[in-house]
Order: C-alpha cells, then structure tokens, then sequence
C-alpha cells in the first residue's frame, strides 16, 4: 500500500475532505441542505436531535482535523504522538464503520455518493496510520 499512495498526499486528501465535511454539516445546520440525506434519514422534523447530531459531527469531524494535521506535522504534538497515532487509528476503524453504515442505510444519497468518498478516505486513513 505503501507504494500506492504516500503518507503526506493520503493525510492531505483527508483534510480536504475533512474540510468539506466540516463545511457541509455547518449547511446542514443552517438548512441549506436538507437533513433527510443525512444520519440514516432518520432526522425528520426533530429540531433538538438535528442541532445535537450536527454539533457532535461538526466536533469529530474538527478533532479528527486536528489528529491528522497533528500527524503530518502541520501541528505540534510534542509528548502526545503516542496519542495521535493511536487516534489515527481509530478514525480509520471509525471511517471504515461509517462505510458500512453508509451501504446499510436505505438513504440512496449515503449509498451513491457518501459510500464510495469514505472507502477511499478509509484507504487513505489506513495509509497514514502505518506511517511512521
């Protein structure tokens, strides 16, 4: 795998998304983009489960921001690079579980579209975490 793909382009490709994931709950949030297509489609109508849900992804989603910025060196982590390759692998476990559950949901949208983005940031979260 190594060969495939390096570790930086990997981690970076991972930010990006990251990034545009951050973006896109902060839309949902604001209701620019409907909260069906997201969680399953299992939001409806449910204004306190909606803020919550989107809080809590907004929150993983800039922890794991800064997990792998932490890991490409763009932030210091000093006595805690035990800790951030630790936490590399778990947003790998965490990717790979979010895939399944993307292909589980009877949501088309998380099939078509959301499906096939985290099988390859789950390639790329798996390459990072061997590097050393």
């Amino acid at each position: 795998m190594k060969k495939w793909i390096n570790a930086k382009l990997a981690g970076n490709i991972l930010l990006a998304s990251l990034g545009f994931l951050f973006l896109f709950h902060i839309l949902v949030l604001l209701r620019v983009i409907p909260a069906n297509i997201v969680w399953g489609g299992m939001i409806q109508g449910a204004e306190t489960n909606l803020v919550t849900l989107e809080i809590i992804a907004l929150l993983v989603t800039g922890l794991f921001m800064l997990i792998i910025a932490t890991k490409l060196g763009y932030v210091q982590a000093g006595k805690l690079s035990g800790m951030v390759n630790i936490g590399v692998w778990l947003i790998f476990v965490f990717l790979l579980l979010n895939t399944l559950g993307n292909l589980a949901s009877g949501v088309s949208f998380e099939n078509l579209v959301f499906a096939p983005i985290t099988i390859i940031l789950t390639f790329c979260a798996l390459r990072l975490a061997i590097e050393r």
